[in-house]
């Protein structure tokens, strides 16, 4: 019998003070049975950072064809692919022919080894690297609960998270633009 996916339920006041995009947004994030709440939390803060109208998550790790998260246009273009972890090059090279825009957050603590030997070849790509600190990410993932309300505000290279559980910081660096 295969495992079900748990579900949590966010209820996020996002201020994003780097695109002056401000919003409720009431997400409800299906993890699956073999993804940690690091990489689920990777997902939600990418999701808040690429905030926009369509962007939706996908079925992700269930279907190892689609992205984490994407835009799709009202022509059903792929407009936003959005990757969590740590992708094989040839995955990005095939995003980014059929998506105007890839990006790719990584977040645990392979991050580095993966981005020193595969930098060359990323760097081909028009794609957007972004590496979340693996500390602040583990310290976020601490903080969830089943269904959360929460208050995110993103200026420059940080995201503040207020929760009923606690409140932290999470930083990232821009690999690749």
């Amino acid at each position: 019998m295969a495992l079900k996916p748990t579900i949590y339920k966010f209820n996020i006041s996002l201020s994003d003070l780097n695109q002056d995009y401000y919003d409720s947004l009431h997400l409800t994030v299906a993890q699956h049975p073999s993804e940690t709440h690091e990489r689920m939390m990777a997902r939600v803060l990418a999701y808040c950072l690429n905030a926009q109208e369509s962007l939706v998550f996908t079925k992700g790790l269930s279907d190892p064809d689609l992205p984490d998260i994407w835009v799709r246009t009202l022509d059903d273009q792929l407009a936003l692919w959005i990757d969590i972890g740590e992708p094989a090059f040839d995955r990005i090279k095939k995003a980014t022919r059929i998506s105007r825009e890839v990006k790719v957050y990584s977040f645990n603590s392979k991050s580095d080894v993966w981005w020193k030997q595969n930098k060359s070849k990323f760097a081909m790509l028009s794609a957007s690297f972004i590496q979340f600190n693996t500390a602040e990410i583990t310290t976020l993932a601490g903080l969830v609960g089943r269904t959360m309300t929460c208050s995110i505000t993103i200026t420059g290279d940080s995201a503040y998270i207020a929760t009923e559980a606690g409140e932290c910081e999470v930083n990232w660096v821009n690999l690749q633009a």
